[in-house]
């Protein structure tokens, strides 16, 4: 067995294991990424290099530096205040119900391409994490702290999950594209993005329905957790007064 073949895949491991030990993961992929790289032979200047050139032509790059500051800005003037104060004001609104929506909005606009459309930094964060919070509050009124943190992953997971699955049925998307150019290079000719798509669409519509019964059950969690909590803090100012 010839070792130097499977020198290219000893990032993975390192991968696997920084993210089970919940190391931080930028650091782990570029550890990954640099130990690959001295793997296979690079000299340490190209690699260097090469790390250099993918960053500055990174989209992110640019995305960061342009949209951070703007958000920043925003909530500084009570972006979320205003976002929580709004959907209290609509009484049918609901934890569940928004992330709902969101949901399907991210997944169709992903589907489509518009993988910019929401996002943790620009969406997520300043929108429809207090939104979601905001609207528990509206029905259920305080919130214990670890509540708050689970709406919050909630919200998170919507966007991660919506644009993962939604993304790989846009014909154009990067990933369809590395796939089809690599199964035409290893002679399969006969598959093309379109198809790469349409064989995506059934996984897509999966998650879609699987995670929209996981948020309608989320809104009487919601209500249980919060009656639990009140109990506790009830019984905690007896024992206190007491």
């Amino acid at each position: 067995m010839d070792i130097q073949l499977y020198l290219p895949l000893i990032g993975i491991p390192i991968i696997v294991v920084g993210f089970a030990l919940r190391f931080n993961p930028l650091m782990v992929v570029t550890l990954a990424g640099l130990i690959t790289g001295l793997a296979v032979g690079m000299d340490v200047g190209a690699l260097l290099e090469t790390f250099g050139e993918k960053f500055l032509n990174s989209r992110q790059l640019s995305s960061s530096i342009l949209i951070l500051p703007i958000i920043s800005l925003l909530e500084h003037y009570g972006l979320r205040e205003r976002a929580q104060e709004w959907v209290r004001n609509i009484r049918s609104a609901t934890t569940g119900r928004i992330l709902m929506l969101y949901f399907v909005v991210r997944e169709l606009s992903a589907m489509l391409g518009l993988l910019s459309l929401g996002g943790h930094a620009q969406t997520v964060r300043p929108l429809l994490a207090p939104m979601a919070e905001g609207a528990a509050q509206q029905n259920y009124g305080d919130l214990p702290p670890d509540l708050r943190d689970k709406i919050a992953a909630h919200a998170a997971a919507c966007d991660n999950i919506a644009l993962f699955f939604g993304e790989d049925i846009f014909i154009a998307f990067g990933a369809v594209l590395l796939m089809t150019t690599f199964l035409k290079e290893n002679g399969i000719s006969q598959i093309e993005p379109l198809t790469v798509g349409l064989w995506g669409l059934p996984t897509a519509i999966a998650a879609l329905l699987i995670h929209l019964v996981r948020l309608s059950r989320l809104d009487a969690r919601i209500a249980a957790e919060v009656n639990a909590w009140r109990t506790t803090q009830e019984a905690i100012g007896k024992a206190s007064a007491s």
